[in-house]
């Protein structure tokens, strides 16, 4: 019958992130050093696409190119985007720091370092990124077709495990502006809604549940997602589809708690550890630029600009950071000096802790960088 979710016990706390070794003030020769002896490494970012590692026991693994857009709460990640732009046969990349609300300290530490070590090992070249789950960034969620979540960590996975001792999994698949979102949620069935379509998966058997106002592109996903891991597992998995009120879903409900479960649900969304969060698609209300220089002998923090922020407003001999309450810009002029550039990500981080919104995605930009979510920020 259904057994408790696997999780870890401590939600993200953003509050205890070591955020500042995101641009960490080690000198510049001994972290080159240190990530050219990076085995993992080795391969990052020689040709054009997408590589994932995973962090564990403060180590770099690969993390296998058919689990690429599932990502478990109790895990942290690394992801490289090695790209050209049109017209250049310059290699350009992006690279993100995936933190699941239930990694640990120890984990999001090691990530944060470990992001800004791949950036020194690829020259700088690198615009660094800080994704939170839940509060993902476009460009993020703009490499996978679908982005799952899972409970726990990766060693619950299926291929981990015995058949027999798989832990049933409900995955909710739900469609927004942006597409079908696919998220593993408590068994629970006062949690199943009608407007949505679920997956349950026991390990060699999976049923499609489909909601009688859920819609087709929820439905196509699911069944596309239900067939790519049948195809996993060698295709030994049974697969059954059932619609709401005209077919027996018992083998469904079977599995299912009778309680709610409400409150861990809404516990596992927010993993911001002080009960503030951003909601999903909230507007922006104002943008506030702020400068960090230490023209004056001492690093100073003021206060620019409000609302109408240009790309006139940025000096390149300082650093900015730009606010726009959905992300967070880190502009880093070519002029500015060390001491400036090494503190701004800690800048950045002790901002944050003062604001209402410590989960949205961070991004340091160094100045003629392109990035489309920090153009859109300007042009609005």
């Amino acid at each position: 019958m259904a057994g408790p979710a696997l999780r870890k016990a401590k939600q993200y706390d953003w509050k205890e992130s070591n955020l500042a070794l995101f641009a960490s003030d080690t000198e510049y020769q001994a972290k080159k050093e240190s990530a050219m002896s990076e085995p993992a490494w080795k391969t990052a970012g020689q040709k054009v696409g997408l590589q994932i590692w995973r962090i564990v026991s403060f180590q770099v693994t690969e993390w296998p190119l058919s689990d690429y857009g599932k990502f478990y709460n109790g895990d942290s990640y690394i992801v490289l985007n090695t790209y050209k732009e049109n017209g250049s046969e310059h290699l350009q990349y992006d690279v993100h720091f995936w933190i699941g609300v239930y990694s640990t300290q120890d984990e999001y530490g090691t990530a944060a370092y470990k992001t800004a070590e791949l950036d020194t090992y690829l020259n700088d070249v690198p615009v660094q990124h800080r994704e939170v789950q839940g509060h993902e960034s476009q460009l993020f969620r703009s490499y996978f077709p679908t982005i799952t979540i899972l409970e726990g960590g990766a060693e619950s996975g299926f291929r981990t495990v015995k058949p027999e001792e798989y832990q049933p999994r409900l995955l909710h698949f739900h469609g927004d502006r942006y597409g079908v979102k696919v998220k593993q949620v408590p068994r629970c069935r006062s949690r199943v809604d009608s407007d949505d379509v679920y997956i349950l998966d026991l390990g060699l058997h999976l049923v499609q549940w489909n909601g009688k106002g859920s819609n087709k592109d929820e439905r196509f996903k699911a069944m596309q997602y239900m067939k790519g891991i049948a195809e996993e597992r060698g295709g030994k998995p049974k697969l059954d589809t059932v619609d709401e009120g005209f077919a027996t879903h018992s083998e469904f409900k079977k599995y299912l708690d009778e309680e709610d479960g409400e409150e861990e649900e809404e516990e596992e969304e927010g993993g911001g550890g002080d009960g503030e969060r951003v909601e999903e698609g909230a507007e922006v209300s104002t943008k506030q630029l702020f400068r960090l220089s230490d023209a004056l002998g001492t690093l100073t923090f003021t206060l620019e600009k409000t609302d109408h922020v240009r790309h006139a407003d940025f000096d390149s001999a300082d650093v900015f950071i730009l606010d726009t309450s959905a992300a967070l810009f880190v502009w880093i002029g070519h002029q500015t000096t060390l001491r400036e550039r090494k503190n701004a990500m800690t800048y950045a981080h002790n901002y944050l802790r003062k604001t209402n919104h410590p989960l949205i995605p961070v991004t340091v930009l160094p100045e003629g960088r392109k990035n489309a979510d920090f153009e859109t920020a300007l042009a609005a």
